[in-house]
């Protein structure tokens, strides 16, 4: 799985919405184009999936309607995951089963969770990485299709959170994220370099308290400080918003 420097990848553009809504009805249409173009060329899309507010918003119109996908085709990852037992309704799999993937009959073999906590590593967070980086090579050598990703107010994305050591991380795919700012403080996360492996990665924005992280990626702010405008894919970068996260623009 590689990928070249973001500053190597065509510049983030806007696809500008209204509301969240506008954005999530938005963000559908084109996943099920991208999704089932990949499957015509390659017979099998790999996409990784994002929570928050936008993103399970995203699963659940999927649910409702995504035609003309073929869900027993598709290969899904996780960008992060907080590290808690598997029953947690704080984990990024439960939430996405429940909003999508109970509903479309992805088979389960397609379905790459990320190791909950007390499962087969116990409370090791840096062996349920290095197990998610077997799963990424073994499954996605080639990188992804598509890396969904929403976006904290600080600029987070996945669990890469500013002026830490995992987003300055340019070797591995995944890292375990400890004294995590936002709890829990535990995770699991894919790095920039995964997310740089993707064919495209969009990023999911609603509301005014993101704008100013929103505007960091429009004017190339360093991924450092901002995370997200690290987050370029090798053919494109879409960053989803409403009129409020766009306040800053």
């Amino acid at each position: 799985m590689t990928g070249t420097a973001p500053s190597d990848r065509p510049a983030p553009r806007l696809s500008w919405h209204a509301d969240q809504a506008g954005l999530v009805e938005a963000a559908r249409r084109r996943f099920t184009e991208v999704v089932a173009a990949a499957q015509g060329e390659r017979g099998m899309a790999r996409v990784v999936l994002t929570g928050g507010g936008a993103g399970i918003a995203l699963l659940a119109a999927l649910a409702a309607d995504s035609a003309p996908v073929d869900w027993s085709r598709v290969h899904l990852f996780f960008g992060d995951e907080r590290f808690v037992p598997a029953d947690s309704p704080e984990r990024n799999a439960g939430q996405a089963r429940a909003a999508l993937l109970d509903a479309v009959g992805v088979p389960e073999g397609h379905v790459h969770e990320i190791a909950a906590a007390g499962g087969a590593f116990g409370g090791d967070p840096a062996a349920a990485a290095a197990d998610y980086a077997r799963v990424l090579a073994e499954h996605a050598p080639d990188g992804f299709d598509l890396h969904l990703l929403g976006m904290g107010p600080e600029g987070h994305v996945n669990s890469l959170f500013p002026g830490t050591a995992e987003v300055a991380e340019r070797a591995a795919t995944v890292v375990a994220v400890r004294d995590c700012p936002k709890p829990p403080p535990t995770r699991v996360s894919l790095t920039l370099p995964a997310i740089a492996a993707a064919d495209r990665v969009w990023l999911l924005v609603a509301g005014a308290a993101k704008a100013e992280a929103v505007a960091a990626i429009a004017d190339g702010a360093d991924p450092a400080r901002w995370p997200a405008a690290g987050a370029r894919g090798r053919l494109e970068t879409v960053v989803f918003v409403d009129d409020a996260a766009a306040g800053g623009l």
